[in-house]
C-alpha cells in the first residue's frame, strides 16, 4: 500500500508538498501524556501492532489468501494549550495513535483480530481501541530525517508553507516510517503532515 500511495507515504525531505488525503480506515487509540514515559502510550502502540498483524494473517489465511504489508504507526498530536509543545510540557500532550487498515480487510476480521489479541495476549490497550474512518483532505507534508527532538525547523518550514497560502486546520500528524528499536536516531524517517483550509 505504501507503493500504491506513494504521494502520501514517500514524500521528499527537500520540499514541502501539498497532498489530498482521502478517507482511510484506521485502528485508533487515544491518550494523554509523555510518549517516552507513559504506560498507556506503550500499551497503545503494542496493541495497535498486535491487532494489525493478527488481521493481516487472518486475511492471508482466508478464502482470498491476500497478503499485504502492515502500514506504519501514525500519530495525531495536540494540546488544549498549544504552548505545551513549545515548552515541551509533555504531560499536557494529547495523542491518537493509529495504523491504517486496507479497505480489503472487513470489519468482522478486525473485530475478530481484536478479540483474539485480547484473549491470547491480554493487552490492555485493546480495550481502548476503535476502528474509525478518517479523512484529512487538503494537507501539506514533508519528510523529516533524524531524531524527533530535531523536528522543530522542519515543522516551522511546513507551517510557513501553509501560512503563505492557507490556514492551518486539524491536528499535527506524524507517520513513523522507521523502526526506532533498530534504526539509529539520525536515520529515523518521519512524515510530518498538517491539514490546511
Amino acid at each position: 500500500m505504501k507503493k500504491e500511495l506513494k504521494s502520501l507515504y514517500q514524500p521528499s525531505h527537500k520540499s514541502v508538498v501539498e497532498v489530498e488525503v482521502p478517507t482511510f480506515n484506521f485502528l485508533m487509540i487515544d491518550g494523554t501524556g509523555d510518549p517516552t514515559t507513559s504506560e498507556p502510550y506503550a500499551q497503545a502502540v503494542e496493541a495497535l501492532f498486535a491487532v494489525s498483524y493478527t488481521a493481516k494473517f487472518m486475511v492471508k489465511k482466508g478464502v482470498d489468501a491476500v497478503d499485504y504489508a502492515v502500514m506504519p504507526l501514525e500519530g495525531l498530536w495536540w494540546a488544549d494549550d498549544m504552548s505545551a509543545f513549545v515548552a515541551n510540557d509533555r504531560a499536557q500532550w494529547q495523542w491518537t495513535m493509529m495504523i491504517m487498515q486496507p479497505a480489503l480487510v472487513p470489519q468482522d476480521v478486525i473485530s475478530e483480530a481484536m478479540a483474539e489479541v485480547k484473549r491470547k495476549k491480554k493487552l490492555p490497550g485493546v480495550d481502548r481501541m476503535r476502528l474509525e474512518a478518517f479523512a484529512e483532505g487538503r494537507c501539506a507534508q514533508v519528510l523529516h530525517i533524524g531524531p524527533f527532538s530535531e523536528e522543530g525547523p522542519v515543522i516551522e518550514r511546513l507551517h510557513g508553507f501553509i501560512d503563505a497560502q492557507a490556514v492551518r486546520a486539524g491536528k499535527h500528524h506524524e507517520i513513523y516510517l522507521s523502526d526506532i528499536r533498530r534504526a539509529t536516531p539520525e536515520k529515523w524517517k518521519t512524515i510530518i503532515r498538517h491539514p490546511m483550509a
